[in-house]
């Protein structure tokens, strides 16, 4: 197997905030799935005829989606996907010194907790970048805003606090991206990747898992480049868009791996048009729900900008809109970001009906906390307040699907 060449600094790290240590988790050995490995997918390249257009074919109806709760969070608050009881959240500190700190929202109550008070990094540029959790665990990355340096801790989580020893899953320097990921269960899932601009830009990708209480993580997918969207998680599944087909061009294929034996099988994959790079990619039921932000000059169907849903045996239902965010959805009903706010397709029903967007929230838009399957959609957006105009407040509403 090809090893990553990759920066990772292997002694412990001592915590700013109360002198405690991260234990660093190794990798183990071997990767399932490389490169040689052999893809039975051909490139996925039909007529664009063949896909119905959700918006001139389907009907306007009743929107499928239930109200449920909302609230009223400080300003400065930013959710993150997740598909439990609690929503990761950034939130902006009080001063400079945490910039940022890392909270998890209650999805039953409301209720906003503080979890990670101040970045582990002993540098006073170290800030907290990104979070992400489920009911089980909570992961988050630190950046060094000076050096670009930065770093993916997880713990275990429960009620809204860490619960088990932190631990460093993986440290890189500003020659590779910070790292995307994604947690589900009691497992952490991301990627290290070359970046664009640093001196690294030929190293192969490398997907990474970790179990909750493990010492090591798997190498568990090679990609020779870069990974064409973050990972996602929904309904068993973890969506990763590996190049594949590399000896013959670059094409990346949408391909959802089973999490019941940590990505050891492959369960499906949608290999894009040469040259096509997917926006956004994640999985609703056994349908793909991808999305591509640019048209391209050849490729067919998925070579257009906007959002599919569907596989490529089965055929396709194209939404003819800029992409944003990656979608969620539950059965056949999708749930997708449109400019301002959103549009519910129901393709057994052959409707679209939109979400209206909370009031005083256009300006700054609406933003789901949910990727792929979910039973509950998860919405935010910054609110402007009535007298002044100026940002107030966050709201947050949930909806049943």
């Amino acid at each position: 197997m090809r090893l990553p060449k990759l920066t990772r600094r292997t002694f412990l790290k001592t915590a700013a905030a109360g002198g405690a240590a991260a234990a660093v988790v190794g990798v183990l050995p071997g990767c399932t799935h490389t490169p040689d490995e052999v893809v039975d997918a051909d490139p996925t390249v039909v007529d664009a005829s063949e896909a119905e257009s959700a918006l001139e074919s389907f009907e306007e109806g009743e929107s499928p989606l239930v109200a449920e709760s909302s609230w009223t969070l400080p300003l400065g608050n930013v959710l993150r996907p997740s598909e439990g009881t609690w929503a990761p959240v950034i939130t902006a500190g009080s001063s400079a010194t945490p910039m940022v700190k890392a909270s998890a929202l209650s999805l039953a109550s409301g209720q906003l907790l503080e979890v990670v008070s101040a970045p582990l990094g002993a540098a006073a540029t170290t800030v907290i970048y990104d979070v992400r959790c489920s009911d089980e665990v909570y992961a988050w990355v630190e950046l060094d805003l000076v050096t670009r340096s930065w770093a993916l801790y997880a713990s275990e989580f429960a009620d809204g606090q860490l619960s088990g020893e932190t631990k460093t899953l993986w440290e890189g320097t500003s020659d590779y991206d910070p790292a995307p990921f994604a947690v589900s269960g009691s497992r952490v899932i991301w990627q290290v990747q070359p970046s664009t601009s640093g001196s690294k830009t030929t190293e192969h990708s490398f997907c990474y898992l970790w179990h909750a209480g493990d010492a090591d993580a798997q190498s568990v997918v090679e990609s020779p480049g870069r990974f064409a969207t973050a990972p996602t998680v929904s309904g068993g599944a973890a969506i990763l868009t590996p190049r594949v087909h590399d000896s013959e061009g670059v094409y990346y294929g949408a391909t959802a791996y089973s999490l019941s034996d940590d990505l050891a099988t492959r369960i499906d994959q949608l290999v894009f048009p040469v040259s096509v790079r997917p926006f956004r990619a994640t999985r609703v039921g056994e349908r793909f729900l991808v999305s591509v932000e640019a048209s391209y000059s050849s490729g067919g169907l998925l070579s257009g900008m906007g959002t599919y849903m569907g596989t490529s045996s089965a055929g396709f239902v194209k939404l003819d809109r800029e992409p944003s965010e990656c979608g969620c959805g539950k059965g056949d009903v999708f749930v997708i970001k449109s400019n301002s706010s959103y549009l519910v397709l129901d393709l057994a029903a052959r409707t679209y009906s939109s979400l209206v967007p909370t009031d005083r929230s256009v300006d700054y838009g609406e933003f789901p906390a949910r990727v792929g399957e979910c039973d509950q959609f998860v919405t935010f957006s910054t609110v402007k307040d009535a007298s002044t105009g100026y940002p107030a407040s966050v709201a947050v509403r949930t909806f049943r699907l």
